[in-house]
């Protein structure tokens, strides 16, 4: 008799689930962490604490606070790359529509938040992290401004703009950048609305046709 399939029950796959959900709680853990105490003195330790577990469940899952910490960039690239493609993936073709979705994903209530935002400050700001931030990072980077670059070339060539298209995208990512590092070391940050707005404005004044004055998506007929 062929054997019997598995059900969701079955303990091998339950103990996999297990291990993939303590996995996801200490990664969580690590980002309100980093965002707590910075990247030199998160240690291993306070990540169980913050966690809730223990320190040995920590280094059975990581081994040392260097693959913690790697992986929980690789886990903020991932998360960041797929919500700007889903955004993309749910716009119109149009470039101006594809612009504004992309913008609206960097403030994603689930990707814009205090400590995640921290946390990638904690990877950017430490020299020893830069080479690991290329290392799993520079493709998805790269990725993104050819994205970006190819829509802003559509919208010039559209809207019979004088901007070079590689340009206004590198000033559109500097300026998305920069909000997200105010929000963060601001002492009275704005929100994440006005943040995104203020993106949006940087928008309206490259592409004043197709972008109004509020960053609202105007009719370029």
């Amino acid at each position: 008799m062929p054997a019997a399939a598995r059900t969701p029950e079955d303990p091998p796959l339950r103990r996999k689930a297990n291990k993939q959900l303590r996995r996801q709680q200490l990664i969580e853990a690590t980002i309100v962490t980093l965002a707590r105490r910075g990247y030199a003195r998160t240690t291993m330790t306070d990540v169980a604490v913050t966690a809730g577990l223990s320190h040995g469940l920590v280094n059975f899952h990581f081994e040392t606070k260097e693959k913690l910490l790697t992986e929980t960039l690789q886990y903020l690239a991932k998360e960041y790359r797929d919500n700007w493609v889903r955004a993309l993936a749910m716009a119109s073709d149009e470039p101006a529509a594809q612009l504004a979705a992309l913008i609206e994903a960097d403030f994603n209530a689930e990707i814009c938040t205090e400590d995640r935002l921290a946390a990638w400050c904690a990877f950017w700001g430490e020299a020893q992290c830069r080479p690991i931030y290329q290392q799993e990072c520079g493709a998805n980077d790269e990725e993104y401004g050819r994205v970006l670059e190819g829509i802003c070339a559509r919208l010039t060539e559209e809207g019979g703009y004088p901007f070079p298209p590689e340009r206004v995208g590198r000033v559109v990512r500097v300026t998305m950048e920069g909000v997200w590092l105010e929000l963060m070391t601001m002492t009275k940050p704005y929100s994440r609305e006005e943040a995104k707005r203020t993106v949006l404005t940087c928008v309206a004044a490259f592409f004043p046709r197709h972008f109004g004055v509020e960053g609202e998506v105007a009719n370029s007929e």
